[in-house]
């Protein structure tokens, strides 16, 4: 049985798990988080606990990680070039990024974007 993945960052190893997690915040129209981190990077370590507890307070997000040295092809097809990258994806398209460990920054454009509407009426 799985555990919900509500509430948590998810950490994406395999190409087929990112897909799959990619393709669920693309069906569900949630916000998608993506932490493009390193294992060997300082400020990834620093922020890491401060993403979790953001997680845990806001279950209508999808928060993923992804290791750039287990999956160099993700961080390449999202342009990450420094660590840690946020990359802020809504219906698979990028609507925001921010890079370094900025923990005001980080939180205040994840609360910008959770709480824009999914969908725009013309």
């Amino acid at each position: 049985m799985a555990a919900s993945s509500e509430g948590q960052v998810i950490g994406c190893h395999k190409i087929e798990e990112w897909n799959e997690h990619f393709q669920k915040g693309v069906e569900t129209k949630k916000l998608v988080v993506v932490d493009f981190t390193a294992s060997w990077c300082g400020p990834c370590r620093f922020i890491a606990p401060i993403l979790a507890d953001i997680a845990k307070k806001m279950p209508h997000v999808i928060f993923l990680k992804v290791d750039v040295d287990e999956l160099p092809t993700v961080s390449q097809e999202w342009n990450v070039e420094a660590m840690p990258t946020f990359v802020f994806l809504k219906d698979g398209k990028e609507v925001d990024r921010v890079v370094g460990a900025k923990k005001e920054e980080l939180q205040q454009t994840i609360v910008k974007h959770a709480a824009a509407p999914a969908t725009m009426t013309a």
